[in-house]
């Protein structure tokens, strides 16, 4: 998430913007970094404090006379529902304006069952989650949702989605307004699963690539702190690109297939299939790593270098600072991570890797839920709509 301050603000809404990182400021501090007078910035700290967005925290150390008051972001004044939707479950959150859940639920769910079914479902965990954690729903500011499929932003319309029959081109905003009347925002799985992660690093890398494999695989991208949609929404979509042909046992030299087709948890269970294992499902290949398979934690590793010469490509053209790998496999154990690494750190050259790290998730369950918060709390308290709030 992209803080970064215009250099001569005018309005409460960009004032605002000096707290979002959590500290407390003075008044003085303030006039300081905006150049605006002292009566200026007291009237808009008193209309940020009036609308609940600010409080006051305690005084500073006093260099003589009277010590400064200081003021912080006050995160309770509003309520974000968060749903991140996976093939089989959706995580639901409810948090306050800092993305922190106060309460929160896994639900086992089909996404294909459809849009109307799922929705639903969650929306209805959502308003018993409020009341558990005694939030009113009147004060929900706005809901933030993923799911996982290619999803034009703009709309919030999920765009020939794979593995979503009924999805596509759904107007999934327009359906959640009718039991939550507030902004609805809905992005790729992945994308809030990197704004989560990015959010849980404490912003310390503002460039990052976040990988999910599972079922399928894909990747958000951050840059400069900014998440990068590219221009229609489907930047990121690693699973589909056409991986240089290098020797694997997974691959001939003629082997055409795409990413997703050859590294996914899905592919893996192919390919013990292929060797007369049972595992037909990604969740297969999860259980057989956790009890060390020998053929799943061999294909594993293979499909993780497989994945590497994709992620080289990335490395060389993005440069980021880590690379971070998330889903049902990375998370079953290490042998996709090993594999990235040996391929990334032999293929990128020195410059690019000499600082990079490649690490597993550590945003746990709910990085996706909190990442569609960060989405509704990057919205709401833009600098635009913090200002118009104020005003009405």
């Amino acid at each position: 998430m992209s803080l970064a301050i215009p250099p001569h603000p005018t309005s409460a809404g960009v004032l605002l913007q000096h707290f979002l990182d959590g500290r407390a400021r003075t008044r003085a501090e303030l006039v300081e970094a905006t150049g605006l007078g002292r009566a200026t910035v007291a009237a808009r700290i008193d209309a940020l404090a009036a609308a609940g967005l600010l409080r006051a925290a305690g005084a500073t150390t006093s260099t003589g006379g009277r010590p400064p008051s200081m003021l912080a972001f006050d995160p309770s004044g509003g309520t974000i529902v968060a749903f991140d939707f996976g093939a089989r479950h959706a995580n639901i959150a409810i948090t306050d304006l800092s993305a922190t859940a106060v309460a929160s639920v896994s639900l086992a769910l089909d996404i294909a069952d459809g849009p109307v079914a799922a929705l639903d479902a969650a929306c209805s965990h959502a308003r018993t989650l409020l009341e558990t954690a005694g939030r009113d729903a009147s004060h929900v500011v706005g809901v933030g949702i993923g799911v996982p499929g290619p999803v034009e932003h703009a709309t919030g319309r999920p765009v020939n989605p794979p593995i979503m029959p009924g999805w596509d081109r759904f107007d999934i905003p327009a359906h959640v307004q009718r039991a939550f009347p507030v902004p609805v925002l809905v992005d790729n799985d992945v994308n809030i699963l990197a704004l989560g992660e990015h959010a849980a690093s404490g912003g310390r890398h503002d460039d990052l690539v976040y990988v999910k494999v599972a079922t399928g695989i894909g990747a958000g991208i951050i840059a400069g702190g900014v998440l990068q949609r590219g221009a229609d929404g489907a930047a990121g979509d690693l699973g589909h690109i056409r991986v240089p042909y290098s020797p694997s046992p997974l691959r001939t030299p003629e082997d055409e297939r795409d990413l997703e087709a050859i590294a996914s948890g899905t592919a893996i269970a192919e390919a013990l299939v292929a060797r007369g294992i049972a595992a037909t499902s990604s969740d297969h290949v999860v259980a057989l790593l956790r009890a060390g398979d020998a053929d799943a934690l061999d294909i594993t590793r293979e499909a993780g270098r497989v994945l590497g010469e994709a992620l080289a490509l990335v490395v060389s053209l993005h440069n980021p600072a880590v690379i971070v790998l998330g889903g049902s496999i990375a998370r079953a154990g290490e042998q996709l991570l090993a594999g990235v690494r040996e391929v990334v750190y032999r293929r990128s050259i020195p410059l690019a890797t000499q600082h990079l790290s490649i690490v597993q998730s550590q945003g746990g369950a709910l990085a996706g839920a909190r990442g569609a918060a960060i989405l509704v709390r990057q919205h709401v308290l833009s600098p635009a709509l913090v200002d118009a709030h104020l005003a009405r």
